[in-house]
């Protein structure tokens, strides 16, 4: 394909919102945020609030903000430079009003962490996009 049918293929995925931004990989440890973690979150708010979640989403450390089904709420990723600055990072959260109950769980390691999607390719999806 020509450079200019790839730009424009590439302009039409943005604009109809299959590509929404782009990003760089950055090891997490070359910029002291080696520590991984999840935390479980309980809340008190109302069935259908998200005022715990916007909370939550403003604080830079927290990747991702789940909102999941069973006995916790969300479920939170977070990036931290060590284990002080995640206890840190426990009782700021936990001082959220609404927050119940927090859990931990600190990863020891690594083995799969993308943020690609898997798409399949096929003939079908290709004339989609």
């Amino acid at each position: 394909m020509a450079a200019s049918a790839i730009f424009e293929r590439v302009k039409k995925l943005e604009e109809r919102g299959f590509i929404q931004g782009y990003a760089a990989l950055v090891n997490p440890v070359g910029v002291d945020l080696g520590l991984l973690a999840f935390l479980a979150v309980r809340t008190e708010d109302p069935v259908g609030g998200d005022a715990t979640a916007r909370a939550l989403a403003k604080r830079p450390e927290i990747l991702e903000v789940h909102h999941v089904a069973g006995e916790d709420c969300y479920l939170v990723k977070v990036r931290v430079k060590d284990t002080a600055a995640l206890s840190k990072l426990m009782k700021e959260v936990g001082a959220i009003r609404g927050v119940r109950a927090t859990r931990t769980t600190v990863v020891l390691e690594t083995t799969k962490e993308v943020s690609r999607l898997p798409i399949p390719v096929s003939k079908h999806k290709k004339e989609k996009l």
